[in-house]
């Protein structure tokens, strides 16, 4: 039995998984908040706890499960060779108060107390583990030139480029959530940054830019409320700009997208996105696709076992 561990900014989910089956089938999967007090261990210490819960559930040996697979939310620093998550959804200490996030963690211990439970830990930027996941079993499969992007929590990327997946210095390559796009003073991102893509669009941006939570807005929007439309527009604009630059730089053919935001308004959204990116440089633009992702809602949980 395998440990399959997702950590996002809002939650925390684990399940096991067994074989090698062609898609895997996941059993006692649990979610939980992700942990944001205490020391900067406690997301490790949860992570462990919710695993072994999951062991006793299902009658497993806790012992018998040795091989982890962690895909998280990033971005990741190496520390004495050993990862530790500097995501600025969970790591209060990266913005500073302004944020409110309750700790004053700068990184949250990952790989060293994982290492110390499980024989074998590999740990991935999650859309680089959900971008191998739908080239195993989504919407990727047979694409040499793709990309994985989530619009949720926070906005991440996934990015293979003749048939390689980019990873970078630290596991970090794809962060294009965190480029500078605006100069708005009011899109603080959890990094620090003032104006980058995830302080303008994510989840949590939107909340507090606009006064109301994201599926409130896109309720609105997609009822005709004028108001609540022009903000959809605006998110559409700043994302579908952002995916037209994946596409120019890498010469991409498919980006298949998730994450709660895009998930629950993939109908509404798909179309204004991809209409950003048709509407220039036809010689870099003609057959770029985007896509809903493939292994749909579950393709967080799908990653962490492509990584087990």
């Amino acid at each position: 039995m395998k440990a399959c561990i997702d950590v996002g900014g809002t939650k925390v989910a684990v399940s096991l998984a067994s074989g090698n089956d062609d898609l895997p089938v996941l059993q006692g999967r649990r979610t939980e908040p992700t942990a944001k007090t205490g020391k900067n261990d406690a997301l490790a210490v949860q992570i462990i706890r919710m695993v072994d819960e999951t062991c006793a559930e299902l009658g497993v040996d806790p012992a018998s499960v040795q091989n982890a697979g962690v895909s998280s939310a990033g971005p990741f620093i190496i520390n004495d060779g050993l990862i530790e998550l500097a995501g600025p959804n969970i790591c209060g200490g990266m913005a500073g108060p302004a944020r409110g996030l309750p700790n004053d963690w700068t990184t949250a211990l990952l790989e060293a107390p994982l290492g110390a439970r499980f024989a074998r830990v590999r740990i991935e930027n999650d859309c680089v583990a959900a971008l191998e996941a739908e080239r195993h079993w989504g919407a990727l499969k047979g694409f040499d030139h793709c990309a994985y992007v989530t619009w949720s929590t926070g906005i991440g990327v996934g990015l293979c480029v003749d048939g390689h997946v980019l990873r970078g210095k630290n596991g970090n390559a794809g962060h294009a959530g965190h480029m500078f796009v605006s100069d708005n003073d009011d899109a603080l991102c959890g990094c620090g940054n003032v104006g980058d893509v995830e302080g303008l669009v994510a989840g949590n941006s939107i909340a507090r830019r606009f006064g109301q939570e994201a599926p409130v807005l896109f309720q609105a929007a997609r009822a005709g409320d004028a108001a609540a439309l022009k903000i959809v527009d605006d998110l559409c604009r700043v994302m579908g700009r952002t995916l037209y630059n994946l596409v120019a730089i890498l010469d991409l053919q498919r980006i298949s997208m998730g994450g709660s935001v895009f998930w629950h308004n993939r109908d509404f959204l798909l179309p204004r996105l991809q209409a950003h990116i048709d509407a220039h440089l036809p010689a870099l633009t003609t057959g770029a696709l985007l896509v809903p992702a493939g292994l749909a809602d579950k393709v967080g949980d799908y990653a962490a076992v492509a990584l087990a």
